[in-house]
């Protein structure tokens, strides 16, 4: 059976990365993303030249109709997905708790809670052996801030991840006799646009000194955790949470 890859908020940083390193693994990849069409088809190429088939879908994945409408054109273009990187999500910037408005934590939640809930639910509708399925394997991008609580940075983001390990760890139970795997990657500080993106563009460098490994991490070693949690390498593991963090 062909390895069908989905990875959310795929065109550019991590997500980039792992659906790169999915196509060279043979894996026929679609690549998911929000607004950056010309970032997805750049790395779709990337991809085809690997020799694997690639689709790219425009979908928000904290929008129930989106997600639908992307699993049911995967379906129909690639095969059966068996393998899906729950990866997208936005910081809603940088600031303390009392400069938060009502507006900014309902998108954070809705695009890094439920977002991942509605890709979760759709992949086990068709990866489960219970729905007919052959298995299959999730992996949940979180991050290192749902240990640290990030104070002073963005404790609404790093509360959505404390979130979406928690959903990692019961999915994971629920599933685990249906032939399919749930785990998270917690990253700490990684070189992607983010932080710039955010009004902080020295962010990285400062923030990696500070780590015990004396530097902060990239897309790619985070890719490469990603596609060992998908392989059969990892058959025994389903529930974990995984630093990578440089001795965090």
């Amino acid at each position: 059976m062909t390895n069908v890859l989905l990875v959310t908020g795929g065109s550019r940083g991590i997500g980039a990365a792992i659906a790169r390193l999915g196509g060279r693994r043979g894996y026929d990849v679609c690549v998911n993303y929000a607004s950056t069409s010309e970032r997805a088809e750049e790395v779709a190429q990337e991809i085809r030249r690997s020799g694997q088939r690639v689709m790219t879908f425009r979908a928000d994945t904290s929008v129930e109709t989106d997600v639908i409408s992307m699993f049911e054109e995967l379906d129909r273009t690639l095969g059966p997905v068996r393998a899906v990187v729950n990866n997208a999500a936005i910081t809603g910037g940088f600031g303390r708790v009392d400069e938060l408005d009502a507006a900014l934590l309902r998108r954070v939640m809705d695009v890094n809670v439920i977002g991942c809930f509605l890709v979760a639910r759709e992949s086990v509708k068709r990866m489960s052996t219970r729905h007919g399925g052959a298995g299959g394997a999730i992996v949940n991008v979180s991050s290192s801030a749902s240990f640290t609580g990030s104070p002073g940075e963005y404790v609404h983001y790093a509360a959505s991840k404390g979130a979406l390990d928690s959903m990692t760890i019961g999915l994971a139970r629920e599933v685990a006799s249906e032939g399919i795997r749930v785990n998270a990657v917690n990253p700490a500080i990684i070189d992607t646009e983010i932080h710039a993106a955010g009004g902080l563009p020295d962010r990285f460098r400062d923030k990696g000194r500070q780590l015990p490994i004396g530097r902060g991490g990239t897309p790619e070693e985070v890719a490469h955790a990603v596609m060992w949690l998908l392989s059969k390498e990892s058959s025994f593991t389903t529930g974990a949470c995984l630093p990578l963090t440089g001795g965090l």
